[in-house]
């Protein structure tokens, strides 16, 4: 009896066992109850009934979990890929992988943390070795799914396969998993691919019809964090350049190369349609939610395809992010660790530093991914809705608004005290861009009349981005509050840009916004679907871009047996 009390009484951490899904499912069920009752109680808003169109900032918590698991993915490489190319007998494969684990979601809608990696061109036997850094990984383990795709910028990227990875739980002492094979489920993969290689097989029997991917998965630790509710990228700080020459050429604008300044050379020019990603180091600010605005009767239809109207517009808008962020062989990638000086020069070359007058519009999904492409009104370019292109159609997202960039006289002094340097006046002489972000100010804001998102919450938003662009001068404008400053400042990049010339790449246009000074624009975009008259060769192509007749319905059955297929698969997966 002595020696049983002599034991130590320290707590033990049991392990992970399925049922603690149930525990989890109902706390988080019980906080959303609890939050909406607050929302309704008296005082809190009133009377507690939501003014003005529902959506906008969504102010659900996130479940509070025990902190989880820092998991690093490697996928090395595939071997014995199907040939999705009949021509040179090859495929340009990439793969993305999507995690699911026992956390409980804010809402179903959230889309799934996931990871693209780049393609490699002319392979079946592709190798990547690229890495994802997931952070708050439950110990209960995760399945993680991984679809592999030819890339095919002039039609629909073709599935090669997938493979399925389960662990059922993770600690620290987890020997992981290291170099390991997992074979490719043909059964989703294109039957056009397959049938290419069955073929070559026949002939060569070296060629065997079955292929595999080899992953690694190592836990580096317990993830340093007050609650482990949700899943985030914690690097690399991946970042890619789309480049779409064919909208450039159409839209009439030129994109100048640029010598080893970062200034404008005028003798070889391209035309050039720039967009941009950039994963962020996460985690994204938990109160950073917002849910689409149903400001107009067929809004919700859009984002959850339930009526045709709406499923047509949904599918419209999935091709365009699709045309607009296009994978192709002209596209630029490259990554950091994690965020660095060197980070915050890349982003000032994405937006070409301070040059042309540029104004950008941007979206930040959940997990941290910062899209933006150039804005402006003086071109025509049919978008149905910026900030819904750039979301994909995603239900929630983190922010969204507009932001450009003004070079700083003197990186010393307040911003707001000093003008954009250099001066209105461009004498047409060549200046030394400054490779020091302190040299530069990030002025960014809240417009977007999509997702509308909380001004009280741009502080916030400007921590997020301090600790991603370090060195880079900060600014954050409320497009009510502050409309009469961001008007301004708006209109003096507007100004620079017409006396320094038609430089920029082709942007998006205005026509298609739903800003909030003109959230009316994407009801008349819808309305005119089936009007072409009075368009011009630019608007017509964004209307091909956007909803060609000939292919709603195409699109729709193509859509229903994929996602029927995709059921199916996750269905077996679940088995």
């Amino acid at each position: 009896m002595a020696d049983k009390k002599n034991e130590s009484t320290d707590p033990v951490e049991r392990p992970a066992h399925r049922t603690d899904a149930y525990a989890t499912k109902f706390v988080d069920k019980t906080s959303a109850l609890q939050e909406k009752a607050k929302d309704k109680a008296p005082g809190a808003g009133g009377d507690g009934k939501q003014k003005g169109p529902a959506g906008g900032f969504d102010r659900t918590s996130i479940a509070k979990i025990a902190p989880g698991y820092t998991v690093k993915f490697t996928f090395h490489r595939a071997t014995n890929l199907p040939m999705a190319d009949i021509n040179t007998l090859s495929s340009d494969p990439y793969l993305v992988a999507s995690l699911k684990t026992t956390l409980p979601l804010r809402h179903k809608e959230d889309p799934r943390i996931s990871f693209r990696t780049q393609t490699r061109r002319r392979s079946v036997k592709p190798e990547w070795n690229a890495e994802w850094i997931v952070a708050n990984v439950p110990g209960s383990g995760f399945q993680m799914k991984c679809r592999l795709y030819d890339e095919d910028p002039a039609d629909h990227d073709d599935r090669l396969g997938n493979i399925h990875v389960h662990v059922d739980g993770l600690s620290e002492n987890w020997e992981g998993i290291h170099d390991q094979s997992y074979k490719i489920k043909k059964r989703m993969g294109s039957k056009r691919a397959y049938l290419v290689k069955g073929c070559v097989s026949m002939f060569n029997r070296s060629v065997p019809m079955s292929g595999d991917v080899f992953i690694s998965i190592e836990v580096l630790g317990k993830t340093e964090a007050e609650s482990g509710g949700r899943m985030y990228t914690v690097g690399p700080c991946a970042w890619s350049q789309h480049l779409s020459p064919m909208i450039g050429r159409l839209a009439g604008t030129k994109d100048p190369s640029k010598d080893g300044n970062g200034n404008s050379e005028k003798k070889s020019e391209s035309y050039n349609f720039q967009a941009n990603q950039i994963q962020l180091a996460g985690p994204v600010p938990e109160q950073l939610y917002h849910r689409y605005v149903e400001f107009k009767p067929f809004v919700a239809g859009m984002f959850t395809s339930h009526s045709l109207k709406g499923r047509v517009l949904n599918h419209a808008l999935h091709h365009q992010h699709a045309r607009i962020y296009n994978y192709d062989r002209s596209t630029v990638y490259g990554s950091f660790p994690s965020p660095s000086k060197e980070m915050t020069l890349k982003f000032l070359e994405l937006v070409h530093y301070d040059h042309g007058g540029r104004v950008f519009t941007y979206v930040m999904s959940l997990d941290g991914q910062w899209r933006f492409t150039e804005t402006g009104k003086e071109f025509g370019i049919d978008l149905l809705s910026k900030h819904t292109m750039h979301s994909d159609v995603s239900i929630y997202i983190a922010f969204s608004g507009e932001f450009f960039i003004r070079r700083l006289k003197n990186p010393h002094k307040d911003p707001e005290e000093q003008e954009t340097h250099p001066p209105s006046k461009i004498d047409g002489s060549k200046e030394e861009t400054p490779k020091d972000p302190a040299y530069y100010q990030l002025v960014i804001d809240n417009d977007s009349g999509t997702y509308r998102p909380n001004a009280e919450l741009l502080p916030q938003l400007k921590e997020f981005l301090h600790r991603n662009l370090p060195g880079l001068k900060i600014t954050t404008l409320d497009c009510n509050g502050d409309k009469e400053k961001m008007d301004k400042m708006k209109e003096e990049q507007r100004s620079r840009k017409k006396e320094e010339g038609k430089h920029s790449a082709v942007v998006q246009g205005d026509g298609g916004s739903i800003s909030s000074s003109d959230e009316e624009d994407l009801d008349n975009a819808a309305a005119q679907n089936d009007q072409s008259q009075n368009k011009g060769p630019i608007k017509k192509v964004g209307h091909s871009l956007v909803a060609p007749e000939e292919k709603v319905m195409e699109w729709a059955q193509g859509d229903k047996a994929r996602e029927q297929r995709e059921t199916e698969d996750d269905t077996e997966t679940a088995n």
